[in-house]
């Protein structure tokens, strides 16, 4: 048993236990967000917008935007590369009562964002950075609402910008920050380093920082905070068919014992309420669509026969999936194979970056193109 873990506060709210569910596109919308939330507390970011996106007032972003009537804080997670588009975006979620959190995307990976010029290649230009995280700030802090940030280590080994990062965002109004522990150049892929956080928390002093990578148990939440002295988590693929992470984590930060895993049963159960949910915020067509990625992530390590699984992964009717889950052995108990890396993994990159991105750090000039939208990091 080990002592409770103090919450952290955000701005105006207090997160208890410090525990945060990262954005991640196409994974934490209202339904997955709901279904983790009835788990334990925490703070639970919606899946990544873009910021041209919603003051272009895209339908599909808006529909994305949405939130319970219950959830509190409404934590929006915002990506952009000119500061007055995120000006703009954040006026407009502030004045249309859209959130009350805005977190700020520079984690991203994806090839195709990095080379031009944005996601975990953006924090390089420092001036840039700064004037993004000051003209968010300044469109969000007079109406009470906190704006974050969560970047990666840096580029790759050669270019780290965490550190910098940290401060710019600190002295920029931030009020918390989050280091995911990878370059871009890794991807998701390897160990992150959690000494990363480390060097953060003892760099950036006034203001929250949260530590993210590879935490797939409480039992990782509790060493990465002991390790490196970090105010709270942030959890992202560790949870992916396990929305009862949640309550594990709760557990363990409160000193509580953690509750065993659920038996291949009590799984069934689970993936059937996030199939509801899934339903009613997208109807049966697209939400059991979406529900098809989830499969293998809840099935991970259970004795789930091939021609079994492949019929869950093409589901279309809740009657379908509901003779299909009353095919499992309902006792099965959750296996150790079930912990672990699970979601996207790959192999590490070189990073391609605009022409002559690396010239200037100090050059503030917005890239063209790079509001894309993309998967978040």
């Amino acid at each position: 048993m080990v002592s409770p873990v103090p919450p952290v506060t955000i701005g105006p709210y207090t997160i208890d236990p410090p525990v945060v569910l990262a954005p991640m596109a196409g994974i934490t919308n209202v339904a997955f967000r709901r279904l983790c939330r009835e788990y334990g507390a925490g703070l639970y970011v919606c899946e990544m917008i873009t910021a041209r996106a919603v003051v272009e007032r895209d339908p599909k972003t808006r529909h994305m935007m949405t939130f319970d009537e219950d959830e509190s804080p409404r934590s929006m997670q915002l990506y952009g590369v000119d500061p007055a588009t995120m000006a703009e975006a954040v006026k407009i979620i502030i004045g249309e009562g859209l959130a009350d959190h805005v977190d700020t995307n520079w984690g991203c990976p994806v090839a195709k964002v990095c080379r031009r010029g944005g996601g975990a290649a953006l924090p390089y230009k420092r001036k840039l950075f700064a004037n993004i995280i000051a003209a968010t700030v300044a469109a969000a802090q007079p109406h009470g609402v906190p704006v974050t940030a969560k970047f990666r280590v840096g580029i790759d080994d050669e270019h780290h910008t965490y550190l910098d990062a940290g401060r710019i965002a600190e002295a920029e109004g931030a009020a918390a920050v989050a280091l995911h522990a990878r370059t871009a150049a890794q991807r998701y892929s390897g160990q992150a380093d959690w000494d990363h956080v480390t060097r953060l928390k003892e760099t950036v002093t006034t203001i929250p920082v949260l530590g993210n990578g590879d935490i797939f148990t409480s039992a990782d939440a509790l060493a990465m905070m002991a390790k490196t002295g970090c105010d709270g988590v942030v959890v992202g693929r560790g949870c992916l068919g396990r929305p009862w992470l949640f309550g594990e984590l709760q557990a363990a930060f409160r000193g509580e014992p953690v509750p065993a895993g659920p038996n291949l049963g009590e799984v069934a159960r689970v993936l059937r309420r996030h199939a509801e949910l899934l339903v009613e915020h997208d109807g049966p067509d697209k939400g059991l669509r979406d529900l098809r990625k989830h499969m293998a992530w809840y099935f991970m390590g259970f004795p789930v026969g091939s021609p079994l699984r492949r019929q869950l992964s093409m589901i279309s009717t809740l009657p379908e999936l509901d003779a299909l889950l009353a095919q499992l052995d309902q006792d099965a108990p959750f296996p150790t194979a079930g912990e672990g890396p699970r979601g996207r993994q790959g192999s590490p990159g070189k990073v391609t970056l605009p022409y002559g991105w690396l010239d200037d750090p100090d050059d503030p000039s917005v890239p063209f193109a790079a509001d894309v939208m993309h998967s978040g990091g």
